[in-house]
């Protein structure tokens, strides 16, 4: 993925009305489904404008995997179905991410 234009961020609203702020890392298509790889946008301090550090061990800070479905004619980001589904395309971006690291 190309970082020419700088990173794409997306806001996702959950079943509770909560928003998020996710920078899109990756997409694959598998099985003529599209996932999509995503980290939770790190924080700005309001008043400095500087990153807020994240703790990598917080449960809500990782790797957010989703697909793209189609609900009356209009594309919206959805959960995983199975941990299986999940397990499979986990390793297929950890494979895709570990060979850019070697390039």
């Amino acid at each position: 993925m190309s970082e020419a234009f700088g990173p794409d961020f997306i806001t996702i609203t959950d079943e509770d009305g909560n928003e998020f702020e996710l920078e899109l890392v990756d997409t694959l298509e598998h099985n003529g489904v599209v996932y999509c790889a995503l980290f939770p946008a790190v924080a700005e301090d309001e008043e400095t404008g500087e990153p807020v550090d994240v703790d990598a061990d917080d449960e809500d800070y990782g790797l957010v995997i989703m697909k793209i479905v189609e609900e009356d004619g209009e594309e919206l980001f959805s959960t995983l179905d199975s941990d299986e589904e999940l397990d499979e395309v986990y390793n297929l971006f950890m494979e895709r991410f570990f060979e850019e690291e070697d390039e």
